[in-house]
């Protein structure tokens, strides 16, 4: 059991009562200030007399031993039961055991829930064949900062007194893009996830892609309301782009990018202590270079993301002069 530590009758207080009736006092006088039964109180004296601090510590309410156990014959039907779908009534009424035995059955065999019956689904894995084929986009919100945070301080002051002045700092919001084949990745940091904003971002991501001479021609996006606007539909139509939403209620279809944001997050958002948003922001442009030109992706066998267009840290100059 996970209690408290100073609850009444966790070792504690078992403790307790077993040094006031070593001092003299009645187990019935203990247990009655204790709040328990004078039978609970000498059970616990009498293991602190036998054991010490170790026999008040909570033990398995389970049997030593089972004198009449489930055949293992009642089991395997349960088992083959089971597994044509029948409900543990249904298998209690034919196997002829209690419906708690047989929860108790399936429950050791692991069958206890019907999905645990569905084979799991497969792991599809899909890389487009050629860089610009298609991009995923997706916006991740993040909170403005003034000042290093209490995870870092342990000061939560300046955070209480703005929350109880019914102030806050607000969010930022960081729109990410990722191309599906080189992973070579784009991020800007907008004043929302609205259409606007959403607009502003595309435009700016495809101009990045063309400066690497890369050409997109589909975006794939979840269905958040500003990629399900006109305005973003009728960008994608002039743009000569295919936009592609996702299934409702399952992001692994744009996992690429999803796995993006956790990376963005885990090295660059929360990777140092930042005195102002400003700063955090200021940071992006550099850590999107080392990510596109240094770092090695292990989804493309630890190669840099950049190396799939055939440059490298070499082309750095030609590219930018």
């Amino acid at each position: 059991m996970n209690v408290h530590k100073n609850a009444r009758l966790t070792p504690r207080g078992r403790e307790r009562i077993a040094r006031q009736v070593a001092s003299g006092q009645t187990p019935k006088a203990v247990s009655e200030a204790a709040g328990v039964c004078p039978r609970t109180a000498r059970k616990w004296v009498d293991r602190y007399r036998r054991e010490g601090l170790a026999g008040l510590r909570d033990r398995s309410s389970r049997p030593h031993r089972l004198y009449r156990p489930t055949p293992q014959a009642i089991v395997d039907e349960v088992a083959v039961l089971r597994r044509q779908r029948c409900t543990g009534k249904q298998i209690a009424a034919q196997v002829g055991v209690s419906p708690a035995t047989v929860s108790r059955i399936l429950r050791r065999l692991g069958l206890n829930r019907l999905s645990a019956l569905e084979p799991a689904e497969p792991v599809r894995r899909y890389e487009r064949e050629r860089p610009g084929e298609m991009i995923h986009i997706d916006i991740k919100k993040l909170g403005r900062i003034d000042g290093i945070g209490h995870r870092i301080t342990g000061d939560r002051r300046g955070q209480s007194n703005r929350r109880s002045r019914g102030e806050g700092l607000g969010w930022e919001f960081v729109h990410v893009a990722i191309d599906d084949n080189s992973r070579i990745a784009f991020a800007k940091v907008m004043s929302s996830e609205r259409k606007r904003s959403a607009t502003a971002f595309l435009k700016a991501a495809l101009a990045y892609y063309d400066s690497l001479g890369i050409t997109v021609e589909r975006v794939m996006t979840d269905n958040g309301s500003c990629y399900k606007s006109f305005a973003f539909r009728r960008l994608c139509k002039r743009l000569g782009l295919k936009h592609i939403r996702t299934k409702p209620y399952t992001p692994k279809t744009n996992g690429k990018a999803e796995r993006f944001i956790q990376t963005c997050l885990r090295e660059w958002a929360y990777a140092q202590a930042y005195h102002h948003s400003r700063q955090r922001t200021e940071q992006l442009p550099y850590w999107l270079h080392r990510y596109n030109w240094h770092r090695p992706h292990t989804g493309i066998g630890a190669k840099t993301p950049i190396s799939r267009l055939g440059l490298s840290g070499n082309n750095l100059l030609r590219l930018h002069t």
